[in-house]
């Protein structure tokens, strides 16, 4: 890849990883427009690994002290709100890894192709919609519990599906379930550190075992560029969430699949 392709790619994964709005659909376009190949297992490591860090920086403390809390709960029986919203976090990781390993022949098979991808987008934005207009928005992250959280991960386990969004259906469950918009967002944004990191954990396991040849240049590029988007997207996103709300993806997320489905059908 050339450089103007490596930062366009990693600017993109690094703002719809935390963006309602379908990393999977946005990664197709360039390939449409632009006739752009694959760019490879190596540099989605990469640039996952620069989303990764953007949101363990971005949350570090709350990070430390829920590790602190949860450590305290196993050994000394300790538990607080933070012990907790650790506990909650893991178990809604559970779904996604155990459907992700039942059907991921599947999802490789039949869902990826871009017809999915943009029917996903728009149906998926739509059901967005729905949520933040059933939100009663009352509920902290702290708030959520254990059944929510458990169908918070369901939720996570069909942005398997390409073009759904990982934060997308999560905050869109988390809203039909009360949560704030904020608090939504947050809880969607901390899911993603164990999902991402076994994410990118069996993609490097691929690399490894495989031929593919790493452009290292292209990786750190890709870290140092996702990283800032990413960074840059989740700061924002919080500031302006409680004001703007979701309408604004959403009407993103239709404009974005019928574009796709003028470059697939048409």
């Amino acid at each position: 890849m050339d450089t103007l392709q490596v930062i366009l790619l990693a600017i993109i994964q690094g703002l719809t990883e935390f963006l309602p709005i379908s990393s999977s659909a946005h990664l197709i376009l360039p390939s449409q427009i632009l006739g752009w190949e694959d760019q490879g297992l190596s540099f989605d490591v990469a640039v996952h690994l620069g989303s990764l860090l953007a949101v363990i920086i971005y949350f570090r403390k709350e990070i430390g002290v829920m590790i602190s809390a949860w450590v305290n709960s196993i050994f000394k029986g300790q538990h607080n709100d933070d012990s907790k919203l650790a506990w909650w976090i893991l178990l809604a990781t559970i779904p996604a890894v155990v459907f992700g390993f039942a059907f991921k022949g599947i999802i490789e098979t039949y869902l990826r192709g871009p017809g999915v991808i943009a029917i996903s987008t728009v149906v998926f934005g739509l059901l967005l919609w729905v949520g933040d207009k059933m939100s009663r928005n009352e509920l902290t992250e702290y708030q959520t519990g254990w059944r929510k959280a458990l169908m918070i991960g369901f939720a996570q386990a069909i942005a398997l599906i390409p073009g759904t969004s990982r934060s997308g259906i999560t905050i869109t469950a988390a809203l039909m379930l009360g949560l704030t918009k904020e608090a939504a967002a947050r809880f969607s944004f901390l899911m993603s550190i164990p999902v991402i990191s076994g994410a990118a954990l069996l993609m490097s396991k691929d690399i490894i075992s495989g031929q593919e040849a790493v452009d290292y240049h292209a990786m750190g590029l890709g870290v140092v560029m996702s990283f800032i988007a990413a960074y840059t997207c989740i700061f924002l996103f919080l500031k302006l969430i409680s004001r703007i709300g979701m309408t604004p993806f959403v009407l993103y997320r239709l404009t974005l699949g019928a574009v796709l489905c003028g470059f697939i059908f048409l």
